[in-house]
């Protein structure tokens, strides 16, 4: 007897469902997001009405923040291609760059305590496109990075929601 051959879309979307236990560096960023959700909703503060809106736009800098270091760490090629072809413009452009880049990040990282979340959530992005290319899954970049960056996101509002005790 012959089986029943299944179609290539029931292929592939079954491959995507058995992605996460054939990558489990995936798991891991998930995992890794909703640490980061519930890290930032207990550095939010307690909520009243005044400083609802204010929580809220820390809510989405830190989301940004986060789709931000995955595009980065994503898309390497292309954005260090751009900066470098920026920088290559002339030396007064190169040093304008770099000392914007090296004072605002070093600012940013420094002062607001960030470095070491900016850290995990990139070595757990590094480490998931390991993964897939291991599984030689390699995406376009784009596409990558906002599967990836959906990925931390829901695990991050997850966190979020656990921290506020919503989804408990």
């Amino acid at each position: 007897m012959s089986r029943p051959s299944l179609n290539t879309a029931t292929r592939q979307i079954l491959g995507l469902l058995l992605l996460p236990f054939r990558a489990p560096l995936l798991l891991l960023l998930f995992g890794i997001a909703i640490y980061l959700g519930i890290h930032w909703r207990l550095t939010e503060g307690h909520d009243t009405l005044a400083e609802g809106a204010l929580l809220e736009l820390f809510w989405t800098v830190d989301c940004l923040h986060a789709v931000l270091v995955v595009f980065i760490c994503t898309m390497p090629e292309g954005f260090l291609q751009r900066v470098s072809s920026l920088m290559a413009a002339s030396r007064v452009v190169s040093l304008v760059v770099t000392l914007l880049i090296v004072t605002v990040g070093g600012l940013y990282l420094l002062h607001l305590n960030v470095l070491t979340n900016v850290l995990i959530l990139a070595s757990a992005v590094l480490l998931a496109r390991l993964d897939l290319l291991r599984l030689k899954l390699m995406p376009p970049p784009v596409v990558l990075a906002i599967v990836l960056s959906v990925v931390v996101l829901l695990g991050s509002a997850v966190g979020r929601h656990l921290a506020h005790g919503t989804l408990a």
